[in-house]
């Protein structure tokens, strides 16, 4: 027998997870198929779809041989064991994570060779677009702020993401090298808010980032429902993720200016959720404030006074030090339970819940 070469490793994996996307992945999987070389390659995995989802992405890549692509199908587990199984499949220099309800804008993968082979950096940032596929006029791009050029002080880099706030591992391509520096699993099966304890651990291994100012993703709003996904478990696996994302930075060692931006975007993701928790049923949302708070308070490097000044004395990377300061005073009232506080968020949340219910109606009769 005559032995073959080894196969050329791709430049690239696109990885794109899909459960019961039958109405969207055929846009998808288009978007990425339309860009794809020799230098790449393509998997996708089925979490177990109950739709036609896993026929037609077997159909779709039928009409397309030439494409080097595989389908993983698995039982249903959620996403971040469908990103975990596909990152043991990969074989590329980079992962491109794709969602399977949104796009892989035009020219990326181009883009990000070019970025490559200019700097071969440990991760390229990358601008999307919110995409609101009924009312195009409403989408609009999301830029990142990283400094031009390659960036090798890592100080930079994660102040700028904390900064940002722009939690999307779709965002962000890194070597495959980096996600084998994690632990396995790299994204916590079982939870919302994988990628935001998965990103600060991963960037926080990055010894250098380049930023593309390249729109690479349209990212799928879709039509308003009723009521949010908003749960007790929701709330906790937020709390939970800034306790991991902690963890490692101390495993890290970064230094004081990373833990101060740490704790102002920590800062705003709670009082997010705390707001959030007001549509909960008075008895859960209650519940839920008492548990998430010890979690967000241990999470911290500093405390609110400490964030304040920081602010204030623009000794933080920020885009808007009014709200940022805004933010920070909410979360000290939140901590010490004001009666002011939890009124006004009762009534804010009541008069959301119903603008959402209105804008439901409108879409029911205009269907």
């Amino acid at each position: 027998m005559i032995p073959h070469a080894p196969a050329r490793q791709p430049l690239l994996s696109i990885i794109v997870p899909a459960y019961n996307v039958q109405h969207y992945i055929g846009q998808c999987l288009d978007s990425v198929l339309d860009q794809m070389g020799a230098g790449h390659e393509l998997i996708i995995i089925d979490d177990g779809s109950s739709d036609a989802t896993l026929a037609r992405i077997r159909a779709q890549l039928a009409a397309r041989p030439g494409v080097a692509s595989q389908v993983l199908a698995q039982d249903n587990q959620g996403i971040a064991v469908a990103r975990n199984n596909g990152l043991a499949a990969a074989r590329g220099e980079y992962i491109v994570f794709v969602d399977s309800d949104d796009r892989l804008l035009a020219g990326s993968l181009a883009a990000l060779e070019q970025a490559i082979a200019a700097h071969h950096p440990d991760v390229i940032a990358c601008d999307f677009r919110v995409w609101f596929p009924d009312q195009e006029a409403k989408s609009n791009r999301v830029s990142m702020r990283y400094p031009p050029g390659l960036l090798r002080d890592q100080a930079t880099i994660l102040n700028t993401f904390f900064a940002d706030r722009q939690m999307y591992v779709w965002a962000n391509v890194f070597r495959r090298a980096i996600y084998q520096q994690l632990e396995m699993p790299v994204f916590p099966p079982g939870r919302v808010f994988e990628d935001m304890s998965t990103l600060p651990r991963l960037l926080s291994q990055c010894a250098s980032l380049v930023y593309l100012p390249h729109a690479i993703i349209d990212y799928r709003q879709h039509a308003a429902s009723i009521t949010k996904l908003i749960s007790e478990k929701w709330c906790m696996d937020l709390a939970a993720a800034l306790s991991v994302a902690r963890k490692h930075l101390d495993l890290r060692g970064v230094d004081e200016s990373v833990k101060t931006h740490f704790d102002i975007a920590a800062a705003h993701l709670y009082i997010g959720v705390v707001k959030d928790s007001y549509e909960l049923p008075r008895a859960v949302g209650r519940r839920v404030r008492a548990r998430i708070k010890p979690i967000f308070v241990e999470s911290l490097y500093g405390h609110c006074a400490s964030m304040l000044a920081a602010v204030q004395g623009a000794q933080t990377v920020s885009y808007d030090r009014t709200h940022d300061a805004r933010t920070i005073r909410q979360v000290e009232r939140a901590l010490a339970g004001s009666l002011v506080f939890r009124v006004r968020q009762t009534a804010s949340r009541k008069i959301k819940l119903w603008r959402r219910l209105r804008r439901h109606r409108k879409l029911l009769l205009g269907a």
